[in-house]
């Protein structure tokens, strides 16, 4: 998923195979990359154009993520858009998860919120 002009030669003559022996490799490609481009530019004026593409003729797998992008277009089109991010949050959530799993029924609530607290 890098952007194309970062590929070594050997890896874009791979691609370049690859694509000319499938036809839905290479339509997968293509979506991918723009929804790639979408991401790191922030560009989500263009997501219901994306997903208008791959409703029409993407692969199976693509069809069905763009189906679930369209069911909630409004938040995903936020998320492309917006400067502001969860993405600290999410990451915090994600720890106090792991920490709670790894102690999965071997200690009290009183440990998990001692451990919670102290690295944060």
């Amino acid at each position: 998923m890098r952007p194309r002009e970062t590929l070594t030669e050997s890896q874009d003559e791979r691609l370049l195979q690859v694509r000319l022996a499938c036809p839905h490799i290479t339509r997968a490609c293509d979506l991918a990359w723009a929804v790639a481009d979408m991401v790191r530019h922030q560009r989500g004026y263009l997501l219901l154009e994306w997903i208008r593409q791959a409703e029409q003729d993407a692969p199976k797998p693509m069809k069905s993520f763009a189906g679930f992008l369209r069911q909630d277009l409004d938040a995903v089109t936020a998320g492309l858009t917006l400067p502001w991010s969860s993405g600290v949050v999410e990451g915090h959530v994600n720890r106090v998860k792991t920490l709670k799993r790894a102690m999965c029924g071997r200690a009290s609530f009183a440990l998990l919120r001692a451990r919670i607290l102290t690295q944060a």
